[in-house]
């Protein structure tokens, strides 16, 4: 059983850097696809980003050429850089996992990004 743990969120001024992390346990994550989610009050949950099991990325319109995700296979982590924020990008921030094309299988428990204006 994957467990994911997230870290690095906070609150920022819009224009501001973040770095989210994922730390997984339980399972090496080398046969996962992981993917970033985030969900606002009063929304449903979106993909932000997402990296395939041999590296390949796709992200949400709305964050493209500002977020960044990547992973560490021999630390079992993932991590989300998130750059020139806005306060749009405020939400809850989710680590997720699974196989088989899907990233919803596993999720961590969130971390809270705020973004002042």
């Amino acid at each position: 059983q994957l467990q994911l743990v997230e870290s690095g969120g906070g609150l920022v001024q819009a224009g501001g850097s973040l770095r989210l992390s994922c730390a997984a346990s339980g399972s090496i994550i080398t046969i996962y696809a992981m993917g970033w989610y985030r969900q606002a009050p009063g929304k449903q949950r979106e993909l932000v980003a997402a990296i395939t099991a041999s590296g390949n990325t796709n992200y949400a319109d709305s964050v493209k050429g500002r977020f960044t995700i990547s992973r560490d296979n021999a630390k079992n982590m993932v991590y989300l850089q998130m750059n020139s924020l806005k306060p749009e990008d405020t939400a809850v921030y989710y680590c997720s996992a699974g196989r088989g094309g899907r990233t919803t299988t596993y999720w961590g428990q969130g971390t809270q990004v705020t973004v002042s204006s």
